[in-house]
C-alpha cells in the first residue's frame, strides 16, 4: 500500500502535465519518488479541498495566492492560473507551484478541476470575466469594486443568482478578525448609540495607472473610498441614508484625486469620509457612540487592532514563505476561509459581505462619482 506524504511540499515539478511526489512503502518505511499526472495527483491530493483558479497574474493576485499557502493545503489549492501574457501566467505558476497556466481566461473557465475562480484584473473588466466565470459553472470572489456602477452590479448578481452559483465582492475587510469583533462590540452596545463615523484613506498613488486613468477604472472612489464606504455601511447597518455630499477635485484624465464626503442617517447619524491619492492621511477609523469611541488603527481596512473604551484588542497575521505587495495581505485568508464556508454550508453568497450590500455599496459610488463628475464609458 503507497501513502502520500502530507505535506504538498514535498511535491516538485517535472514535466507540464506531471509531479513528481515522494511516497512510503508502509512494509519497510522505505521512501522513493514516483510520477502521477496532474489529474491523479488532484483527485487523490485535491479532492477535498477548495480548488482555486486566479484569474491575472498582477500584484493583487500575488498576495492572495501567498496568503493562501499560509493555509492548509488539504483545505485550499491554486490548480491554475490565467493572464492575457503567456508568459506571465507561466512565470506566477512556477512562483507559486501552481500546476497549469493559462493564456486566456477562457481556457482558465473551461478548467474542470478549477471550483471557484478569484477575480483580480483591472476594475472595467470585473463584470466580463466574472460572467465568462459564472456561464462555465465556476464560483466566483471578485476583487472590488466588483463592477463599475450599479447596473453592471445589478446584472452580474442576478446572473450569479440566475445560475445559482456563489459571488462574494473581495471586501476582504469585511472577514478579518478585527472587524468581526467591531461588529461584536457594536451588538453589544459597548460605546451606546453610534452616532458618528470618521475615515480618512490617503495614500500617494500619483504614479499608479490604474488609479489615474479613466479607461483602467481609476480614482480613489472604486480604489480605496469603497473601503470607507463599506465600513459606514458596516456600522449604521440598513440604514438608507437621507443626505449625501460629496465634493472633490479630478485630475486631468477626469477621475477623482481626492474626495470629501459627508452622509447623513435618520437619528442624528452622520459619516464623513475622505480620500486622497495625493498625499498620507491618517487611515484610521472613528466609531463614536454615546458612551465611547472605538477605533481601527492604520490601515484600518486591515487592521491588526481595536481599541475600544475597556482595552486593545491586538489581532497577529501569520508570516508566509514569500514577501507581500501590499500592507497585511496576509489576511487576504480570511476571505478565502470565508469562500470555503460558505461553499461547504451551500451558501450562494457570505452573510459578511452581502450580495444586496454590494448593490447598495455601487449605488453609493454613483452618487459620489455623480456628484463630484466622474463619468466612465460604462455608465
Amino acid at each position: 500500500m503507497i501513502e502520500f506524504e502530507r505535506e504538498i511540499g514535498a511535491a516538485t515539478y517535472g514535466a507540464k502535465d506531471t509531479l513528481r511526489y515522494t511516497v512510503a512503502l508502509q512494509s519497510n518505511c522505505k521512501k522513493f519518488p514516483i510520477y502521477l499526472t496532474v489529474k491523479h495527483f488532484r483527485e487523490s491530493k485535491l479532492e477535498m479541498a477548495t480548488r482555486w483558479g486566479i484569474v491575472s497574474a498582477g500584484k493583487i493576485s500575488h498576495d492572495f495566492v501567498t496568503a493562501l499557502s499560509t493555509l492548509s493545503p488539504e483545505e485550499h489549492q491554486v490548480v491554475a492560473v490565467a493572464a492575457r501574457d503567456r508568459e506571465r501566467a507561466e512565470e506566477f505558476a512556477a512562483i507559486h507551484r501552481i500546476p497549469m497556466a493559462y493564456s486566456s481566461y477562457g481556457d482558465l473557465a473551461k478548467d474542470p478541476d478549477v471550483e471557484v475562480v478569484y477575480v483580480g484584473c483591472i476594475h472595467p473588466y470585473h463584470k466580463s470575466v466574472a460572467q465568462t466565470m459564472l456561464a462555465a459553472g465556476k464560483h466566483v470572489l471578485c476583487e472590488k469594486p466588483l463592477c463599475m456602477n450599479e447596473r453592471e452590479t445589478r446584472e452580474l448578481v442576478a446572473e450569479a443568482r440566475e445560475r445559482k452559483l456563489f459571488l462574494m465582492e473581495a471586501l476582504w475587510s469585511r472577514c478579518l478578525p478585527a472587524y468581526e469583533c467591531l461588529k461584536k462590540e457594536l451588538e453589544l452596545g459597548v460605546i451606546g448609540e453610534v452616532l458618528q463615523v470618521l475615515v480618512s484613506f490617503g495614500v500617494k498613488l500619483n504614479n499608479i495607472d490604474r488609479v489615474w486613468l479613466k479607461e483602467l477604472g481609476g480614482g480613489t472612489t472604486l480604489d480605496i473610498g469603497i473601503y470607507c464606504l463599506q465600513l459606514a455601511m458596516l456600522v449604521f447597518g440598513a440604514e438608507t441614508p437621507c443626505n449625501i455630499k460629496a465634493v472633490g477635485h479630478l485630475n486631468a484624465n477626469g477621475v477623482d484625486e481626492s474626495t470629501s464626503v459627508s452622509i447623513t442617517y435618520n437619528r442624528g447619524q452622520t459619516a464623513t469620509l475622505v480620500t486622497h491619492a495625493r498625499v498620507e492621511l491618517p487611515n484610521e477609523a472613528l466609531v463614536v457612540g454615546t458612551k465611547g469611541t472605538m477605533k481601527l488603527s492604520s490601515p484600518f481596512w486591515s487592521p491588526t487592532n481595536l481599541s475600544t473604551p475597556e482595552k486593545t484588542r491586538d489581532f497577529y497575521l501569520p508570516s508566509a514563505s514569500q514577501p507581500f505587495n501590499f500592507m497585511n495581505s496576509a489576511g487576504l485568508r480570511y476571505e478565502a476561509m470565508e469562500v470555503r464556508r460558505c461553499l461547504q454550508q451551500g451558501l450562494l453568497e457570505s452573510p459578511k459581505m452581502t450580495l444586496d450590500e454590494s448593490i447598495k455599496l455601487a449605488s453609493l459610488m454613483d452618487e459620489v462619482r455623480r456628484q463630484i463628475g466622474v463619468v466612465y464609458p460604462q455608465d
